[in-house]
């Protein structure tokens, strides 16, 4: 298996609406980060799966390193 390319050393605030599914770049090689766009097709690493709970504002991780993915812990810190 392959490790994630770092996308960038910050998290990304995304405005979410409950119910809503969204597929996280767990790769980051996405060009549309944080989001999945097919990139990790041969990597051996996949999308992965969010469904919003509630409507507001949710930092995913950005980094690919994080211990709570798709959540951001403030893990880039460290990079």
């Amino acid at each position: 298996m392959t490790e994630p390319v770092i996308a960038r050393k910050a998290s990304c605030a995304v405005a979410v609406e409950a119910g809503e599914t969204y597929w996280w770049c767990a790769c980051g090689r996405s060009a549309d980060q944080p989001w999945c766009d097919g990139s990790h097709a041969g990597t051996g690493l996949g999308p992965m799966k969010y469904v919003a709970e509630k409507t507001g504002t949710v930092y995913f991780c950005g980094c690919k390193k994080t211990a709570r993915p798709p959540l951001c812990d403030g893990t880039h810190n460290t990079l």
